[in-house]
């Protein structure tokens, strides 16, 4: 039964959750970490760990993305970001960082760079970069800038294709120019695509109709600042959309969409909150910016960070983790060994070990742990 409370005369809201709020209820059973499987498939690709990268150029160069997917995960690089409008990304990341630490503003120097003209034969040799390391390649896309860039970027080598927003739905209409609608859109492409962000039921429903074959809850640390004032608890989100794949599966008779958590996690007890609650896998994206692999040498900020008009985001410093000879490596981050007494390392070793205290050995099956409130 949902839980509404009355916040003024004649004004209710529903009560949500985030993932601070809940806490993950072990059973008399427990289990050894080694036997527990953390693996993810999604159409017809497989990962060892169920953790992707949020699309920003702050975290997915070319060398990150390939060893994010030889880490057993998925790196996703962002198709309008720097990688397709500056041969030399380096420079462009230390003018931001310089931006950053300066007197200047590190949100206007993101907005200029992001204003040079997109090359897309540039976008091109760099996804090639990644598909000839045989990792599986993903690219997100604008819902904005989808039915511009899809063949681009599906010719150039993307497997895994992300239409990502801040907050999307099944159809999008723009004053003067032909809807996006992606039930066709997504019909017409010979590649799986993962959509979102969405924050409740309906609208992941209607995308899981659209024929998406996963579906994003949130948009990542954004929605810690909010400038939209638009969201609820995370927990209920991720919920809500569970409960949507759940009556999409019986509708369809069989058709299981996934579904990606894109929200603040920072430790692996976050990511197996997240998966307690239905999430399929989750998509990361301060937590990974401390690797040495990251783009932003120790800098993270979000790919919505750079908006012309609305820029929502800001660059940040991973605090110690800042400059390449103080750097953690991606490996370590994400599998140990960790050095870290708050679970902001290790991040897969943190999940299994929660499955494994609270009996269960597959995300399958984790996905039906009790929960209870924890404040």
């Amino acid at each position: 039964m949902r839980d509404y409370v009355e916040i003024g005369i004649g004004r209710e809201a529903r009560r949500t959750y985030d993932l601070e709020d809940i806490a993950i209820v072990p059973s008399r059973r427990t289990r050894s970490s080694q036997d527990v499987d953390v693996s993810w498939h999604i159409d017809a690709y497989s990962f060892d760990i169920p953790i992707c990268s949020h699309p920003t150029d702050a975290l997915a160069g070319p060398e990150f993305a390939i060893e994010m997917g030889k880490q057993g995960g998925l790196g996703v690089i962002n198709a309008e970001g720097l990688l397709g409008r500056h041969e030399d990304l380096d420079g462009a990341v230390e003018k931001i960082i310089e931006a950053r630490n300066g007197d200047g503003n590190a949100t206007k120097v993101l907005q200029e760079l992001h204003a040079a003209p997109l090359n897309t034969d540039l976008l091109a040799d760099r996804i090639a970069q990644v598909r000839d390391s045989g990792v599986t390649v993903a690219l997100r896309v604008s819902p904005q800038r989808a039915r511009e860039l899809a063949d681009v970027v599906v010719k150039a080598g993307a497997e895994l294709l992300f239409i990502q927003g801040t907050l999307i739905s099944a159809e999008h209409v723009q004053k003067g120019g032909e809807p996006l609608n992606l039930k066709e859109f997504i019909g017409s492409l010979d590649v799986p695509v993962i959509a979102g962000g969405v924050n409740g039921y309906t609208t992941a429903l209607h995308l899981m109709r659209a024929g998406a074959a996963g579906v994003i809850v949130g948009s990542g640390e954004v929605d810690a600042v909010n400038p939209l004032g638009i969201g609820n608890g995370f927990a209920t989100q991720i919920a809500d959309a569970a409960a949507a794949r759940r009556d999409y599966l019986d509708e369809t008779e069989g058709r299981y969409v996934h579904v990606l958590a894109d929200c603040p996690m920072y430790t692996g007890g976050d990511i197996a909150c997240a998966i307690a609650c239905g999430a399929d896998a989750v998509v990361l994206g301060y937590t990974l910016a401390s690797a040495a692999e990251a783009a932003g040498k120790g800098y993270y900020w979000q790919s919505a960070a750079a908006h012309p008009r609305f820029p929502r985001g800001f660059v940040s410093a991973t605090d110690e983790w800042v400059g390449q000879e103080n750097q953690r490596s991606l490996e370590s981050i994400l599998k140990g060994p960790s050095t870290s007494a708050f679970g902001d390392m290790n991040l897969v070793g943190g999940l299994r070990r929660a499955m494994a205290k609270c009996g269960y050995t597959d995300i399958k099956s984790f996905q039906k742990v009790d929960i209870a409130v924890a404040n």
